[in-house]
């Protein structure tokens, strides 16, 4: 299984981060968003790799992040994309570093980012990912810390997708967080992948699946939002959804695979 949306920070700071982000966001994590509290979950829930999703809320924590998130390549559990900011003024430079650095994809977040998605600077971002090949995973929807402001609703995502047309577009939260009606409104049909990250408990089965269905399975990913959903309480959510087996196995982790370009060994449940 592969959780394609999770979250970890440096020992030295994550605690303090969780605490902040926890009362920002009035809510509690289920792990302490450490690199070993994310393995420990992972094991716990039978998670064979979970994909770390790293926010640069400054241009210049281009280094520090990434420098952090070089250290998960896929080994023991971890593997994590690249963080970079819209504010950046050498935008090719730093994707093409991460590039050559072996990322597979960028995380973009347009509320803690404080950009539009249709905005051109987050364009042009997108469109050179997608030229270099990497995957872009995008919040998209509400974010509790963000309460007066939505900068991803999906009309947003509509006039993006039409200029970028972008390979490899993964859009959090099943499309919209808490915009899920506005996702079947314009987003069905569009060549993205959504996540299911922190959405269970939020929407309705129902809702759901008729989603996932008017999509395609193949174009829904696992995904948890870890620290801000239970790896566990997840997986057993998926196994009792009206899904065959195969397609389970295409939200676990076929579809993953194929979007990573990759093949991920299952770990040893020890």
């Amino acid at each position: 299984m592969i959780d394609f949306h999770t979250h970890i920070f440096p020992n030295k700071i994550a605690k303090n981060t969780l605490a902040i982000l926890s009362a920002s966001c009035e809510t509690n994590p289920y792990t302490d968003a450490t690199a070993a509290g994310l393995r420990e979950s992972s094991q716990k829930a039978g998670v064979d790799c979970s994909i770390i999703l790293p926010v640069a809320t400054k241009p210049e924590q281009f280094t520090s992040i990434n420098r952090f998130a070089e250290q998960f390549q896929g080994e023991d559990r971890l593997l994590s994309f690249g963080g970079i900011h819209p504010e950046t003024s050498d935008y090719k430079g730093e994707l093409q570093y991460l590039k050559e650095h072996g990322f597979k994809g960028i995380k973009l977040h347009p509320d803690y980012q404080q950009t539009f998605i249709d905005d051109i600077k987050y364009k042009r971002i997108i469109s050179y990912a997608s030229e270099l090949g990497l995957i872009v995973s995008i919040h998209a929807g509400f974010d509790p810390g963000y309460k007066e402001l939505t900068h991803c609703t999906p009309d947003r995502v509509v006039n993006m997708v039409e200029d970028v047309q972008p390979d490899k577009l993964v859009l959090a939260h099943m499309g919209g967080f808490f915009r899920w009606d506005e996702v079947e409104q314009y987003l069905i049909g569009i060549p993205a992948w959504f996540d299911t990250g922190v959405v269970f408990g939020y929407i309705t089965d129902e809702q759901f699946m008729r989603i996932a269905r008017k999509q395609g399975i193949h174009r829904i990913l696992f995904a948890t939002d870890s620290p801000w959903g239970d790896q566990t309480e997840f997986v057993e959510h998926i196994n009792r959804l009206p899904l065959t087996a195969d397609e389970k196995q295409m939200i676990f982790h076929t579809n993953a695979e194929k979007l990573l370009d990759m093949k991920i060994p299952a770990c040893s449940s020890e």
